[in-house]
């Protein structure tokens, strides 16, 4: 199968993995051909990337992250408790976070689980999912790639556990924010963005007030917007004064915001995201966190097709966990003309790299 940008899909082509919904339930399954009102409507439920049936790499399999009961699990408690909370009266809400945390600290637990028996590159770009609201998704995604760098940076397990927590409720805050705020389908002006801002004070005010949750949980929501420079909000804190747990939830936050489809833009593929990261290494974001992010993702995904430097072109079909920006790739085309697809180590042929990656179908 081949990963393509939706907007570049032709009608009656099939559908190579299935679209699930936030609830885990099929949209639309694998090998249905996808009528023109279909993709459509798919670009207007914001799934920028899909991927769909190809000859020539129908026998790729795609690992999601995390299994599907697993994200069904964490999707309904993230999405349980921010409902509560959000409809609650104010005096309410740390004890309907109290009661949550115990179900929190077991989604975290389990994913744990599952991604050290995974010991692959990430791809969240792998799991095509519709969310009705991103702030959903964004939490469960940003848990797993700051669960991801922990790991690779060999931190202990309860460490592990409590970066989990504060990443998969970095923004409880927002359930301060209006809804049609937090909802506008387009850019925020000045004044909107200026309370959408104080969703991290917010955040650590809730999570600070409940007993269970400890206290470097909290600053994960204080301060996943704070920046090594001091340019970022709500304190304007600097370097040291920004604790380890938050710059990683920061690295991931920025990540996964930029690589999901917004109304106001589209979403940038991985290596795109990662450079802008990289941009902002030293300046924003910790080197040493950069690094170990760039080395748990999958920089080019299965199925997406490259080109390299000599003019060949092809699909990457397998990652090198230690160079994941060399990758395996079957070569499709030379020179412009389509060839007998073979296959060669990115990681084995070092005079070759990747120029660019096309995300276009032109049903070859």
């Amino acid at each position: 199968m081949r990963l393509v940008k939706t907007s570049s899909v032709e009608a009656n082509t099939k559908l190579g993995k299935a679209i699930y919904n936030e609830q885990g339930r099929i949209l639309i399954n694998k090998g249905v051909a996808l009528e023109g009102r279909m993709l459509k409507r798919l670009l207007e439920l914001g799934i920028t990337f899909i991927y769909i049936e190809d000859r020539q790499t129908e026998d790729l399999v795609i690992h999601d992250p995390i299994s599907d009961p697993l994200k069904r699990e964490a999707l309904t408690t993230i999405a349980t408790t921010f409902h509560k909370i959000y409809t609650e009266p104010l005096e309410s809400k740390s004890f309907i976070l109290e009661k949550s945390i115990k179900e929190y600290k077991a989604v975290i637990k389990h994913i744990m689980s599952e991604l050290n028996e995974k010991p692959k590159l990430m791809s969240i770009l792998s799991d095509v999912c519709v969310h009705d609201t991103y702030i959903f998704t964004h939490s469960l995604n940003v848990t797993l790639y700051s669960l991801a760098v922990g790991m690779e940076l060999k931190l202990p397990s309860d460490k592990l556990e409590a970066i989990g927590l504060g990443a998969l409720m970095h923004d409880i805050g927002k359930v301060s924010v209006p809804k049609e705020i937090l909802m506008k389908p387009g850019k925020l002006n000045d004044e909107e963005y200026a309370v959408v801002k104080q969703h991290s004070t917010a955040g650590f005010e809730l999570l600070r007030n409940t007993h269970t949750v400890p206290l470097l949980v909290s600053h994960c929501a204080f301060q996943h917007h704070e920046r090594l420079d001091g340019s970022g909000y709500p304190r304007g804190l600097r370097g040291n004064d920004i604790h380890d747990y938050a710059k990683i939830v920061a690295v991931a936050d920025v990540f996964d915001a930029v690589t999901s489809h917004r109304v106001y833009r589209e979403a940038m593929l991985p290596h795109e995201g990662l450079e802008m990261l990289y941009a902002g290494s030293e300046r924003h974001f910790h080197p040493k966190i950069v690094k170990a992010f760039q080395n748990s993702v999958a920089i080019y995904p299965v199925g997406i097709t490259v080109s390299l430097n000599d003019g060949r072109k092809g699909v990457v079909v397998k990652q090198n966990k230690s160079l994941n920006d060399r990758p395996v790739v079957r070569i499709i085309e030379t020179g412009g003309f389509p060839v007998e697809p073979y296959e060669i180590n990115l990681a084995e042929e070092l005079s070759l790299v990747v120029t660019e990656c096309d995300t276009t179908y032109n049903g070859r």
